[in-house]
């Protein structure tokens, strides 16, 4: 046995709050550039307009590990150049920024993949293939004797809450053929048996679920979302009620998917 003198410990009940603890004061160094921070997972969003900044940021955050009595794995970090989505211009990347980062087309985030014209196809490729491994499963449970009512219970449980996973961060950025996808793998389970044909469809399943987190979102001030949400208005008039109060943001190709301005604009309506 061997006393542990750096890092978190992997797998324990307090290595990711200790992380957190550890990681509060790391802040990015040039205005503009943004840090994500979520358990031992840290993002560094820097715009165009900062690519300059990207060596002295690394640096600054492996200076920073180095005082905390950690590393920066640079082999396990990678580097993605987003473009807008649906551009029509063509994009040059520019020279790798930073020595020893692998430039990736895609990363995965929380369990959610995402390339880089911010295209979720691939997480619902890998979510797909993995929901078809998962019927072979119920299958066995049906082969040994399980009811109808409790296989659903189980592709509810199972399958549903991972196709549905974190659903406000990538439906609004799905084609209409991701969704339709999606829907079809739904109804082939409903025609095999495996859900209920009267459950609601996925697009209602996402539409609840983005109605639940803004509601938390908008009641909440201490919601860890409630940041990103545009300043109020104010009324000069006495108008009917409205379902929230706040500025509607200009919309572009990037942001008009994005959860917040979706649900702005989807509740920007007189009751």
């Amino acid at each position: 046995m061997k006393d542990i003198l750096a890092s978190i410990v992997q797998g324990s009940a307090i290595g990711p709050a200790s992380y957190v603890v550890t990681a509060s004061d790391l802040y990015p160094v040039s205005a503009g550039n943004v840090m994500v921070k979520y358990a031992d997972d840290t993002y560094l969003i820097i715009p165009a307009s900062n690519i300059s900044s990207c060596e002295a940021e690394i640096q600054h955050i492996e200076s920073w590990a180095s005082v905390n009595n950690l590393a920066l794995n640079r082999a396990k970090s990678a580097e993605m150049i987003v473009v807008a989505p649906r551009s029509r211009r063509s994009v040059e990347s520019p020279p790798a920024a930073v020595a020893g980062f692998a430039r990736v087309d895609f990363i995965k985030a929380l369990g959610v993949t995402f390339d880089n014209k911010l295209s979720f196809t691939r997480h619902i490729d890998e979510v797909l293939a993995g929901c078809s491994q998962m019927l072979f499963a119920l299958r066995t449970l049906r082969s040994h004797g399980l009811s109808d009512s409790a296989i659903h219970v189980v592709y509810q449980a199972t399958i549903i809450s991972k196709l549905s996973y974190a659903s406000p961060s990538w439906w609004g950025y799905t084609t209409a053929v991701d969704r339709e996808r999606i829907e079809a793998f739904i109804k082939r389970s409903v025609r095999q048996g495996y859900r209920s044909a009267a459950s609601q469809t996925f697009a209602d399943i996402c539409s609840a679920a983005d109605n639940r987190l803004f509601a938390k979102v908008t009641n909440n001030s201490s919601h860890l979302l409630h940041c990103l949400l545009p300043p109020k208005r104010t009324q000069h008039y006495s108008l009917r009620t409205r379902p929230h109060n706040y500025q509607l943001p200009t919309k572009t190709s990037i942001n008009n998917s994005n959860f917040i301005i979706r649900l702005i604009y989807k509740y920007n309506c007189y009751h």
